[in-house]
């Protein structure tokens, strides 16, 4: 509950960091760009995760890894530490948290789509009702938007947010980057995968804005006033909670990890409100009633699954990572 309460309040973090950038201007520049905070942000939780992990890294270890698992390793890399990252903080500048946390939410059940075909993971009609519920509950999330001037794209006929669209295919790609964890990665430790995937995720990222954009995004990712407030956030919404996360789920049953999951969207739009003052629309009301609707329902399509003993697997220890990538915006 502790990591859910973290990673629920990444999304206002980060924005509220950003509004702290613009009211310390460095030569009429936000220091704390989108840019600076993706980077520094991985940079700090990379050398803390070296730190921690250390002992991981073996000769001996990293032999076992195949080709093809680093492979995996690198593309789940790539899309969970830097191009669902950027997505995210890319919308966070044009759309409401609250519309970044519950159209997020799109990613569990896409992940279980996506598990039950390439998997073939069991599930009930319990499941499939909050599945289908929680696409609702994101529709009407999107659709239900009050007038305002952000950028709209239309989309088969529907006119939709640019802000919502990114969060959208963000959510799609975590799942994917989800599922590849769970089919390739399942037998190489977290402090392997942690350290690795966020190296490269902070050097691809790096080489991609210095490539697409030039070196003047980096402009001010010397600055103290960067590194002081992206040392924190690395420490406490990164690493802290993926920290709390590991640790809780190597003591508990897969049904309290999702019931754990569960209060994410609620931690999220809590932290939005305390902490920017943000009110939901009712458009968010009724869209985030709907996603909880429907998080109630797979939360009894879980426990009737375990209280079968076809389903007696459950209970097993999941792949670390995989269960990382199922809680919602991690910050970086």
């Amino acid at each position: 509950m502790i990591a859910i309460l973290i990673f629920g309040a990444a999304s206002a973090v980060t924005r509220k960091l950003t509004d702290i950038g613009a009211n310390n201007l460095i030569d009429g520049r936000n220091p704390i760009s989108f840019c600076n905070v993706l980077f520094v942000g991985n940079l700090c939780a990379l050398i803390i995760f070296i730190i921690l992990n250390q002992r991981q890294w073996r000769v001996s270890i990293l032999k076992r890894i195949r080709p093809q698992q680093w492979l995996a390793l690198s593309m789940v890399a790539v899309i969970s530490s830097a191009v669902v990252p950027s997505l995210i903080f890319t919308a966070l500048t044009i759309t409401s948290v609250n519309n970044v946390i519950l159209i997020g939410q799109l990613d569990t059940p896409l992940a279980l789509g996506l598990s039950v075909w390439f998997l073939g993971d069991r599930i009930n009609k319990w499941v499939v009702y909050g599945a289908i519920l929680s696409f609702i509950g994101v529709a009407l999330t999107v659709l239900i938007q009050p007038e305002s001037e952000d950028v709209m794209m239309s989309a088969m006929g529907i006119q939709i947010g640019l802000g919502e669209l990114l969060v959208l295919l963000a959510a799609l790609l975590k799942a994917i980057a989800n599922t590849v964890s769970r089919i390739s990665l399942r037998q190489i430790p977290l402090g392997i995968f942690n350290v690795y995937r966020m190296f490269v995720g902070t050097v691809f990222f790096f080489c991609a804005t210095f490539i697409l954009l030039g070196p003047s995004h980096f402009m001010d990712v010397t600055a103290g006033f960067v590194w002081r407030w992206m040392l924190l956030y690395g420490a406490v919404i990164v690493v802290g909670g993926q920290l709390a996360w590991f640790k809780g789920i190597s003591m508990s049953s897969a049904s309290e990890i999702s019931f754990a999951t569960a209060f994410n969207p609620l931690a999220g739009i809590l932290a939005a409100y305390l902490i920017l003052g943000e009110v939901p629309t009712l458009g968010q009301y009724v869209g985030g009633a709907v996603i909880l609707a429907g998080i109630a329902l797979n939360q009894v399509g879980v426990q009737r699954l375990q209280s079968s003993a076809m389903a007696s697997a459950m209970d097993e220890p999941k792949p670390k990572q995989a269960l990382s990538e199922s809680v919602g915006f991690e910050g970086v």
